[in-house]
């Protein structure tokens, strides 16, 4: 059978299975188990009609990828961009439904969205977009069925148009979107949760590859791409912490600091971001200087931390080597999937060469701490209860330092390499091993191969 291109969700795929070799090579029978996970147990497209300001009838495509169920309800966000199609759907939840089981928690993995652009859309008809768009979903969601949550251009407000929709069309208040409002059945901590969780699964491997660049340094230089959500809540860890960040960016280009971000600089562009602004707009803020078209990168002479945050394939070869040659020692992923093939090839090779190299951490293992979040937040929605803001962080603190430990180990045991010389575990072994195995015992175990 001929299937179409798929360049997205194909990356994904042969990444994981390249990275499942010597484990297959010592398990055949788990062949079966790849050839049948690959394939997403639902795929929903439907038309999305809603009504512009001027009255006018305006259509998108809506998606929902329902990959496997195997370890819970589909779990994963809802993204609205132009970009959207099925081969990046797919290849997000192919992603999510490993990456929720590194988490620990009960969740299986989905993705969605449209092709929809909320940026230069009024409330009103971004309102009238979700409720357009939850008028098909509705049939296929459900609290122990498929719970979405937001994405790159959904947020707190669309979170809540959806949710409005969701309880008109059903009649009932229930936890079937997370990402809520604090006082509506959301969570603390989850929208910090993936750029704290990023930061408290890199200490671990600042802890045991480079402690010399530990974050409570100043003198820890971190670059960090991306200036949305994810961007924002890892650059105030890091500051939190004590390390210098000296970088952001969005579609347009890259503000690198002079000398540092400020926790003030941060809430000024999550205020510009908030209404859909361009860093660009703060291109002359004493400190800080602009560079249209590039991504921070090749920018920066000197880098101990590389955190891209911003979408996938946003780190390239070539930029993988300008971060070598910065003096990087950790990438780690806030972004899923957030370098090419050929950059994650730059920092395994350097890896492989000795104790000095890069450690990168794919996004499936770095960035499960929102996920996990949203897992804990439908924890409480089903005992109609809200933890504090210290029993969440305590919790994702713990997720993370679990997840971080199953990747080593699986890394350690299934890299197919010899580690010698205090060469590090590949960790991007570890999380495509250790996801993948729990998610195919879960199948095998309910009778979806043999």
């Amino acid at each position: 059978m001929v299937l179409p291109h798929e360049p997205e969700f194909e990356q994904a795929l042969d990444e994981l299975t390249t990275s499942l070799q010597p484990f297959l090579e010592a398990n055949p029978r788990y062949k079966k188990a790849l050839e049948i996970v690959q394939v997403p147990e639902r795929v929903l497209q439907f038309r999305v009609v809603w009504e512009d300001d001027n009255g006018v009838p305006q259509v998108n495509r809506g998606f929902r990828v329902q990959y496997n169920s195997a370890l819970g309800p589909y779990k994963g966000g809802l993204r609205l961009h132009p970009s959207v199609n099925l081969s990046i759907l797919k290849f997000l939840g192919f992603e999510q439904t490993f990456k929720n089981a590194l988490t620990g928690l009960n969740m299986g993995g989905g993705k969605g969205g449209s092709d929809f652009d909320p940026k230069g859309k009024s409330d009103n008809e971004i309102r009238r977009f979700c409720t357009a768009f939850m008028g098909e979903l509705f049939r296929h969601i459900g609290s122990d069925t498929d719970v979405p949550a937001g994405d790159i251009g959904t947020g707190a407000r669309e979170i809540g148009y959806l949710f409005g929709a969701y309880k008109r069309l059903r009649n009932e208040f229930t936890g079937m979107l997370t990402g809520k409002g604090l006082h509506w059945g959301g969570s603390f901590i989850r929208p910090e949760a993936t750029g704290y969780g990023l930061i408290y699964f890199v200490e671990h491997m600042i802890a045991k590859a480079c402690p010399e660049y530990s974050l409570d340094k100043p003198s820890t230089l971190v670059a960090i791409s991306g200036s949305g959500n994810v961007a924002q809540f890892t650059a105030l860890k890091v500051m939190e912490l004590g390390a210098t960040v000296l970088s952001l960016s969005d579609s347009k280009g890259s503000l690198i600091a002079d000398k540092a971000y400020t926790p003030e600089f941060i809430h000024k562009v999550a205020q510009l971001k908030l209404k859909g602004g361009p860093l660009e707009s703060l291109a002359n803020e004493p400190g800080y200087t602009y560079h249209a078209g590039v991504r921070p990168w090749t920018l920066l002479p000197t880098v101990h931390i590389a955190l891209p945050g911003a979408t996938q394939n946003e780190v390239s070869g070539e930029e993988a080597e300008a971060l070598v040659k910065a003096g990087v020692r950790i990438v780690a992923e806030g972004s899923n999937m957030g370098c090419t093939a050929e950059a994650i090839d730059v920092f395994e090779a350097t890896r492989k060469a000795g104790p000095n190299g890069v450690w990168y951490a794919p996004g499936k293992a770095s960035n499960c701490g929102g996920v996990a979040v949203s897992g804990l937040e439908m924890a409480q929605n089903s005992q109609r209860l809200a933890w504090t803001t210290q029993e969440v962080d305590a919790k994702l603190k713990g997720i993370m330092a679990e997840c971080y430990g199953i990747c080593l180990s699986a890394g350690s045991k299934w890299s197919g390499e010899d580690l010698q010389d205090g060469v590090l575990p590949s960790l991007l072994s570890g999380a495509n091993v250790a996801g993948f195995i729990k998610v195919a015992d879960a199948m095998r175990e309910q009778g979806d191969w043999w």
